[in-house]
């Protein structure tokens, strides 16, 4: 009762200051929308844990709840104003996601890896476009197209279907404090999923050319989308390089670096058109792997900033959340997150056939790969300027869709890192108090297989 209180004296104060402050200054009225979609996230979060869900979705549903789709307590220019910093806790983030993987962990655990991303990839990919395909003559958007347009369209949706969010899976690591093998894999998954999609976004484009309309595509858009990944992975590397040396000078102000590399990184990715996402990811796999003694400092501090991060970050993107198209084109929604969901599952059952596949990870690991986020929400983009005629639908059909999968992959990644949790105390437990290990190993299943077909045989 007290929590309830609480928001609606915040609320209230937030709806004089927003009819006080109309005429003011955006930069005022930014900084001041964005302490109080910190406060009411935080409500949020509390309430959501209450209710044994996700901290992240209680961030999620306030954002939503006050931002200009719903109550206008929050304007969007102040939202635009306020994308730097989603850009820099996206960087706190994805910087602890990149530390998370381990390459002697992720070489011993190759098969496994690379079975689970090649059905996370592939069969969401095939699956949504073969079914967007078939479906071309009735589909809003291509509709009144030529058959040609709707292939690109199809295998569009396609690649955006394959992309999954690390930085969510992250998130809700940090907020469950799951460091064990099984999620550890999982996180390696997403992050492979969008080196993978961002590659295949830019040779869709490249290649749908000579079947399109005439100015229909723009292909020079696939050229920007290989240049800003190319050029985020090796910023990225030069970042994580950068670090590693001069870190050792500077052991006492690991916050302050924290501070300035992700401020400066969301900066540099705004000017040059690059993704933050990839940059951190990146910066951090090098300093795992190349700098662990140099950057343990920092890690602890990333560590301590994930949930500001996170409430910063999903406080901005529930109030940025945009469903409008959802109210008029929801059974499409319906249909192809639907498609996405299942194809999920199958592509984690076929990776489950091989024994290098423990059964935890094929049974319920693909429940983390359901949320999507800022990465997709980038893509939609060049998705609009690259289909002229009608990218602006295309965007708002995938942004609709991705408001789905951000709302419910919190959830359903909770279950999923809840099971590698029990599977990690019950390796531990079966070993005698010795820890799980880094990473799935490469031959032959794990200690996490081992434990679930001794709990599945005793049952």
């Amino acid at each position: 009762m007290r929590r309830v209180a609480t928001l609606f004296a915040v609320g209230l104060m937030m709806a004089l200051f927003h009819r006080v402050t109309a005429d003011g200054p955006l930069e005022a009225r930014a900084t001041l929308a964005l302490g109080f979609l910190v406060l009411t996230a935080l409500v949020g979060g509390e309430f959501a844990r209450q209710a044994r869900l996700p901290r992240i979705t209680g961030y999620l549903v306030l954002g939503f709840a006050v931002g200009p789709a719903w109550l206008g307590l929050v304007r969007r220019d102040e939202l635009d104003a306020l994308r730097f910093f989603g850009d820099a806790a996206v960087t706190v983030l994805a910087l602890a996601a990149g530390a998370e993987l381990d390459l002697s962990a992720l070489r011993r655990g190759r098969l496994a890896l690379g079975r689970l991303a090649t059905g996370a990839i592939a069969f969401p990919f095939v699956a949504v476009t073969l079914v967007a395909l078939t479906v071309s003559r009735w589909f809003p958007i291509t509709v009144h197209h030529r058959f040609g347009d709707g292939v690109a369209v199809a295998l569009v949706l396609g690649t955006l279907a394959a992309a999954s969010s690390p930085v969510i899976t992250m998130a809700v690591m940090g907020e469950r404090d799951a460091r064990g093998p099984v999620a550890r894999t999982l996180l390696g998954v997403t992050i492979l999923q969008v080196g993978a999609v961002a590659l295949l976004f830019a040779l869709v484009l490249a290649l749908s050319k000579p079947w399109t309309s005439a100015g229909a595509l723009n292909r020079a858009i696939a050229g920007e989308a290989l240049v800003a990944f190319v050029g985020s992975v090796a910023l990225g590397a030069a970042l994580g390089f950068a670090l590693g040396a001069y870190l050792p000078r500077m052991p006492r102000y690991p916050v302050p670096v924290l501070v300035a590399v992700a401020l400066g990184t969301a900066e540099v990715a705004g000017l040059l058109r690059f993704e933050a996402l990839l940059i951190a990811l990146t910066a951090g796999f090098w300093l795992e792997n190349f700098a662990r003694p140099a950057a343990q400092p920092l890690r602890l501090e990333l560590k301590r900033a994930l949930v500001p991060a996170s409430v910063v970050l999903f406080a901005l993107a529930g109030a940025g959340l945009k469903l409008k198209a959802l109210a008029e084109l929801w059974p499409w929604v319906l249909l192809l997150a639907g498609l996405r969901v299942m194809s999920l599952r199958a592509g984690f059952w076929w990776a489950g056939r091989h024994p290098s596949v423990p059964p935890a990870l094929a049974q319920e690991g693909w429940l983390t790969l359901v949320s999507q986020a800022g990465f997709a929400l980038g893509l939609a983009q060049l998705a609009r300027r690259a289909f002229p005629e009608w990218g602006v639908s295309l965007e708002a059909l995938i942004v609709a869709m991705i408001g789905v999968h951000e709302v419910a992959g919190p959830i359903c990644a909770q279950r999923a890192l809840a099971l590698a949790e029990a599977v990690r105390e019950e390796t531990h437990d079966a070993q005698g108090g010795a820890g799980a290990g880094p990473g799935v190993s490469g031959g032959g299943g794990t200690n996490a297989a081992g434990v679930v077909a001794a709990r599945e045989s005793s049952a």
